[in-house]
């Protein structure tokens, strides 16, 4: 089993033991996590691992963390659909709903989103810009999809693309990633996410709608080669 391999599912056991902690009550609201420490040492995963986990929890809202008095249970719980980790879909079918769901996001969005919710785009943006690895990279970028998600403040349309992320977080996909995210297409990929949230910002659903829509066109060409 390759190290990428190992970290993900690694990854994985943290993500289910905070999202299963506040469904059954063992974690509750506002209260304090293990320390990254105290993590890794738990699930056997380097530091960094752990802190990438713990940024993709935090830039979906499912915990906060304070410089200097730790990481904490968001108010609202962590949220993660029943059954999604445990969903086979492939690349293919993925890539194919979404080109349907998510530019139907963008009208939901301009008309819904909240200055705030440009806040967290922008950071995800920021975030992903200055990515050391392609791992960082791509959980900004899941980060993204979600913040986008709940710009919606449509919870059934949230639930939809939490099951996206939890399907692309799945070792097909990993193994396709790994091939073909070279430096320039994630440079062109950053370029396309910029301008699906400028259209956003600006409150132009339509230009929003075709910026998602050519983002996730050339993010299908890149894996299935049309």
């Amino acid at each position: 089993m390759s190290t990428r391999t190992q970290s993900r599912q690694g990854a994985q056991r943290i993500r289910e033991f905070i999202v299963n902690g506040a469904a059954d009550g063992t974690l509750a609201p506002g209260e304090k996590l293990p320390t990254e420490r105290e993590l890794a040492q738990r699930f056997a995963l380097p530091r960094n691992a752990v802190r990438k986990t713990l940024a993709q929890l935090e830039a979906e809202g499912s915990i906060a963390r304070h410089v200097g008095r730790g990481t904490f249970l968001a108010a609202g719980g962590a949220n993660e659909p029943e059954g999604a980790p445990a969903m086979h879909i492939s690349p293919a079918e993925l890539m194919e709903a979404r080109l349907r769901i998510e530019p139907a996001l963008a009208e939901l969005i301009v008309t819904n989103a909240t200055a705030a919710d440009f806040e967290r785009m922008e950071m995800c943006l920021d975030k992903a810009e200055r990515a050391g690895t392609l791992d960082e990279f791509e959980l900004w970028d899941a980060a993204l999809h979600q913040a986008m998600a709940s710009a919606s403040h449509n919870r059934f349309v949230i639930r939809i693309l939490d099951i996206v992320t939890a399907v692309r977080q799945q070792s097909e996909w990993g193994k396709l990633k790994d091939r073909i995210v070279t430096p320039e297409r994630r440079l062109k990929y950053q370029h396309e996410h910029r301008a699906v949230v400028a259209a956003l910002k600006d409150r132009d659903d339509a230009r929003a709608k075709d910026a998602i829509i050519a983002h996730l066109q050339h993010a299908r060409r890149n894996l299935f080669g049309y």
